[in-house]
């Protein structure tokens, strides 16, 4: 970002430089078409012009880069919060079906401990355990998918390079 605004400061002063000498030329007294003096400030306006569309083409090229650099960054952030938001949303399943299955366990254990086991019990406690194995999958899914998400890109250019 300093580089561009380096280039840009640079561009305006060089352009600042030429517009005074053109001011300078165009006030200072006419001299024959065929002066030697003439003939070298000519060229040397020129070098400056050259030099001026140069760095010009240089600034515009650095800021196509860098707003291209800003694209693929603003997409990159989107697809990671969109990852984000996934996984949250799995990992807040995955809590809420642990919870339960904590629950139904206690359960259990007091029924077991009580000697009455009921039937119920024992289908919530296994119905809590499938929850929350469906919950972690999902997550371990999620998680795969953020990972496959950063590698396709490495995927593909090593493709291209290939």
């Amino acid at each position: 970002m300093s580089n561009v605004s380096d280039l840009e400061r640079r561009l305006g002063r060089a352009l600042d430089r030429i517009a005074k000498s053109a001011q300078k030329l165009g006030a200072a007294p006419t001299e024959p078409e065929g002066s030697a003096e003439v003939d070298e400030l000519r060229q040397k306006l020129e070098a400056e012009r050259a030099k001026t569309a140069q760095l010009s083409e240089r600034v515009n090229a650095v800021r196509n880069r860098q707003e291209g650099s800003f694209a693929t960054l603003e997409r990159r952030l989107a697809r990671m919060t969109e990852q984000l938001d996934l996984q949250s949303l799995e990992m807040l399943r995955l809590k809420k079906a642990n919870t339960k299955l904590i629950e139904a366990n206690r359960q259990l254990r007091e029924g077991s401990e009580a000697k009455i086991i009921e039937p119920s019990t024992i289908n919530r406690s296994l119905l809590a355990e499938l929850e929350a194995l469906r919950a972690e999958r999902a997550a371990e899914m999620a998680e795969m998918e953020d990972v496959l998400g950063e590698l396709k890109p490495l995927i593909s250019s090593e493709d291209a390079n290939a």
